[in-house]
């Protein structure tokens, strides 16, 4: 079994979805070309000890079925055939999967990829969006998402297919805009002396501004959970709410930056279930205002969309619409495509 180099090539149906993240692990089925994906539950990645007794328990143990492709988004770079998580002590290791599953295909890309093949599918229902501007027909899209860290990619158009652009955007430096984020970031965790945006656009990065905060004002900490800050915040926790409402502020500020990168004029869309559970104690304006505060082009950011994906399973939107047609993607699959 040696990985195969043609990213147009079809994948024989039915074909296992995997949408494979630090923290969860969402499964579907995709019968045939015409069929919608059939959904299972989702499953946490700490709950089993490998990628292999969680496809075994939640899928092939539920069904009758038995794919003969799978089609796996995986959190974490993409090199050779044992596969890291990031964010999980998970191994993928595709020549495996094959071997004691019964899988005659594996294809293997980055979650973000995922995220980025679903921006080309997604309907207007799975979407909604934040402030002006006007998505261009076949112009660059930009994904980002903040969950267990922090997901970035690109979409472009060229020659009449939609290119996947993964990366590790969420590692970029974020800096101090502000006289209050003057205050706050010197308390900030950090990586090797270094903020990146992940340490702040990410669940532990929410808890993360939230003990800054606290410090930087002299107040007790009094969580340490991601969610139990938002829940904090509802309740009209004044240290959880600022860093609630500077998350949302720095998630514009991150995605006006990457709009600029990718000249994303057919939209940014922000992903994930961080930011789908804040909006309800936020302004929208926080977001679009920091999204267009780059000058000397803030015109141009007035000018592009900004979008929160609203569709839950967005990543496997997204590789149903490659599994049904590869040859509209230009997805690189050299070194990522096994084949017995």
């Amino acid at each position: 079994m040696t990985p195969t180099h043609t990213s147009a090539e079809a994948l024989r149906f039915p074909i296992l979805l995997a949408d494979i993240g630090g923290t969860n692990a969402r499964f579907a089925l995709l019968v045939d070309a015409y069929a919608e994906p059939k959904l299972f539950p989702v499953v946490k990645t700490v709950d089993y000890p490998n990628i292999d007794h969680a496809i075994q328990d939640a899928v092939l143990d539920k069904t009758s079925v038995q794919p003969n492709s799978a089609v796996l988004a995986i959190a974490g770079p993409i090199d050779g055939d044992e596969i890291d998580l990031t964010n999980s002590p998970w191994i993928v290791r595709p020549k495996v999967l094959m071997r004691d599953l019964g899988f005659e295909e594996i294809v293997v890309m980055n979650d973000f990829e995922a995220q980025a093949l679903a921006v080309s599918a997604l309907p207007e229902t799975g979407r909604e969006q934040i402030g002006g501007g006007m998505a261009r027909e076949g112009a660059s899209r930009v994904v980002l998402g903040p969950g267990t860290g922090l997901g970035v990619a690109g979409l472009v158009r060229a020659r009449r297919m939609w290119i996947p652009v993964a990366g590790e955007g969420g590692h970029i430096d974020l800096g101090p805009r502000t006289g209050r984020d003057l205050q706050i970031w010197p308390h900030l965790d950090r990586i090797e002396g270094r903020v990146s945006a992940e340490e702040v656009l990410s669940g532990r990065g929410l808890v993360n501004l939230y003990h800054a905060i606290c410090t930087a004002d002299g107040v007790e900490r009094r969580h340490a959970d991601p969610a139990d800050v938002t829940e904090a915040a509802g309740l009209g926790d004044a240290e959880a709410l600022e860093a609630v409402r500077l998350f949302a502020t720095c998630l514009g500020r991150v995605a006006g930056d990457l709009a600029l990168i990718f000249m994303a004029r057919g939209g940014v869309y922000i992903a994930g279930g961080i930011f789908q559970r804040i909006v309800p104690l936020i302004e929208p304006e926080l977001v679009r205002d920091a999204f267009e505060d780059k000058a000397p082009h803030s015109a141009l950011l007035r000018e592009m969309p900004l979008f929160a994906v609203t569709e839950t399973m967005a990543a496997l939107v997204g590789m149903a619409a490659y599994a049904r047609n590869p040859r509209f993607f230009g997805l690189e699959t050299s070194g990522r495509r096994w084949a017995a």
